[in-house]
């Protein structure tokens, strides 16, 4: 499919209705200082090996920062090593970070910063880069692919400050969606199954995630070599809009 071509319909995402006893959302703002230190606990976790929960946006996630959390998580959630993990990341991450050309450099920035919708990067990286300098070659392996490397952005209050702390310190973050490998993404702690709660040392309840929807949907996975979706997510049909209107291109859904 050239750029210029209309792409297909895609199956219309269906939120879950708002609750009626006014249930605490991801996006309901937090503190400052209550945000910080949430997520400077759940680093600690992570830097001493363990594995924690987090509310984002757009599903409940679990991550890890080191060898023995990684397997716990592939092992809680009965996922193929075939299916890496993805950083958890932000603008000026995947620019140090994502070999790409300026223009799709400046198609993230702008997706970002004045679109705001969720979805992941994969581009090939700088695995050299000092930032992944401590990251063990295990981690590294598990949550790469071909050369490639999958960074979530705009994933709400929580996951951009995941990302801010792990820059600061040099510790990057690696997850995926707290469930049972296919099956679905889950919009509230309490609905995390329970083997998959069992493998985090800490887990936050912020509610219910922003973008809860029927279809168990998370974020949207561009690969920004050729504009394919490798994962259709939430709010892609906004996306697709916003690349087609802001940069003339035409998001190439080709899953199944």
């Amino acid at each position: 499919m050239t750029e210029a071509e209309t792409p297909p319909e895609t199956p219309r995402e269906t939120p879950l209705p708002p609750s009626t006893t006014g249930e605490r959302r991801t996006h309901d703002p937090v503190p400052p200082d209550q945000l910080q230190a949430d997520v400077a606990r759940l680093m600690g976790v992570l830097a001493a090996g363990g594995v924690a929960i987090a509310p984002l946006d757009v599903a409940y996630a679990i991550l890890a920062a080191t060898p023995e959390g990684i397997r716990r998580i592939f092992d809680a959630k009965s996922r193929s090593y075939e299916k890496p993990s993805g950083m958890f990341g932000n603008f000026a991450m995947s620019a140090a970070l994502h070999i790409m050309t300026d223009d799709c450099h400046a198609m993230v920035r702008e997706m970002v910063e004045q679109v705001g919708l969720p979805f992941s990067v994969v581009a090939p990286f700088r695995e050299g880069h000092p930032l992944l300098a401590h990251v063990d070659p295990f981690v590294l392996q598990s949550s790469s692919k071909a050369g490639t490397l999958d960074m979530l952005l705009n994933a709400g209050q929580m996951h951009d400050e995941i990302a801010r702390q792990a820059g600061d310190r040099s510790m990057p973050v690696f997850g995926s969606s707290a469930n049972l490998s296919l099956s679905g993404s889950k919009y509230r702690l309490g609905d995390v199954d329970h083997v998959v709660r069992q493998a985090a040392d800490v887990a936050f309840d912020y509610g219910l995630s922003q973008y809860a929807n029927h279809q168990g949907r998370s974020s949207t996975i561009i690969d920004f070599r050729d504009f394919s979706v490798i994962r259709v997510g939430v709010r892609f049909a906004q996306l697709r809009q916003a690349f087609k209107d802001r940069f003339d291109v035409a998001l190439k859904d080709l899953t199944p």
